[in-house]
């Protein structure tokens, strides 16, 4: 249950929360390392195979059958271009007792009904080391969902056989959500909402997909020859302080580029070029520009003094109250999204810190790879 808040716009009294999501280490090939998964996580990915299911038929008519036909009409896309994410999710399945239709459905969301997801999520943001007080670049986000997300949110630390390692926030169960790799590469998203979505390579994939690589060029160029089902904004940062980010639709794939060495990105396409593919409505895009001009001002106003102390008041910001960067279920009428995690990476250190709840009321965690 998340804590009421009486006064919106204050700091809560005493100490932030210490609160953690759990932490799990999986290791081996990958059906291995999603067999663990599957295992170790089983009440939660339960959790959320009921949440997501419940939530889903509360807005449509739609049975089992149609369901499982919908979701593993994605499968193709998966085992073409990345076979080794359904050995996981053929692992998840079998260790946590569900079917690989229930299994791939943890790994969608927006493209079953994509007109049921316009939603308030996410803000991203990296900086170079130039922009910095310490030459460490740093790259995050506050994760903006509905709030049962709160409860089923996990750290993973997978550790293949082969390719780099991974260190990552992510609902139990989904393969692939935000975080970084052992490369030196973190990879961060948003929600971008856009027409002529198809059945494809899943958005959610795209993340961990791109954490496959040691650099911005190497996950871009992977990325851009991938079949995507939908749009969505990847932000990274990688070891050679490169940063780099991709506004994309189910067909184009366009770079933003750092500005001063700071880049932030919300909800709203930024590129010129796809300016006429946003579809986001309402009070929808009026959230998206507040929290990205807000950042923006954020970030720009301690240029050359950020660091992750500085990062983590950004993240806690609350001043364009109903439009804030750290958010609450009672800040927008008639929405249950929060931000039920924050996080902010180092990269090239290894480590990320993580708040498991709104930043303003949860205090960070820090996380690093185990070798």
């Amino acid at each position: 249950m998340m804590p009421k808040e009486q006064n919106l716009n204050i700091e809560p009294e005493g100490k932030r929360i210490q609160k953690t999501f759990p932490y799990f280490k999986l290791q081996g090939t990958p059906r291995e390392i999603g067999r663990q998964y599957g295992e170790k996580c089983k009440d939660l990915i339960h959790q959320h195979l009921h949440y997501s299911i419940s939530r889903l038929k509360e807005r449509v008519e739609i049975n089992s059958k149609i369901i499982k036909e919908k979701v593993l009409s994605y499968q193709e896309y998966v085992l073409q271009y990345a076979p080794f994410f359904d050995e996981e999710i053929r692992g998840v399945a079998e260790g946590a007792g569900i079917t690989l239709d229930e299994a791939y459905l943890l790994q969608l969301r927006a493209e079953i009904y994509e007109d049921l997801d316009a939603s308030l999520e996410c803000t991203t943001f990296a900086y170079k080391e130039e922009a910095s007080c310490d030459q460490i670049p740093l790259i995050g986000q506050n994760a903006d969902l509905p709030d049962f997300y709160s409860d089923i949110g996990v750290i993973l630390e997978i550790i293949p056989n082969e390719g780099p390692s991974i260190l990552m926030l992510t609902p139990a169960g989904q393969v692939s959500y935000i975080g970084i790799n052992d490369q030196g590469l973190g990879v961060f998203a948003n929600f971008l909402t856009c027409d002529e979505w198809r059945i494809g390579f899943p958005r959610y994939l795209t993340s961990r997909l791109a954490l496959t690589q040691r650099t911005v060029n190497d996950a871009s160029s992977l990325l851009s020859s991938v079949y995507r089902a939908s749009s969505r904004n990847l932000i990274m940062l990688d070891a050679e302080n490169n940063i780099l980010d991709l506004e994309t639709t189910a067909t184009a794939l366009l770079p933003l580029h750092a500005n001063n060495g700071i880049l932030a990105h919300a909800n709203h396409y930024l590129k010129d070029e796809l300016l006429s593919e946003e579809r986001l409505p309402g009070i929808f895009f009026k959230n998206s520009q507040v929290r990205q001009e807000r950042i923006n001002e954020l970030l720009e106003e301690h240029n050359g003094a950020l660091d992750m102390k500085k990062v983590m008041e950004v993240f806690r910001d609350r001043e364009t109250y109903p439009h804030c960067l750290s958010r609450i279920r009672s800040d927008i009428k008639n929405s249950d999204v929060i931000t039920f995690a924050s996080v902010i990476a180092s990269p090239s250190t290894g480590e990320i810190w993580v708040a498991a709840g709104p930043p303003h009321l949860y205090e960070y965690k820090r996380y690093t790879f185990s070798s």
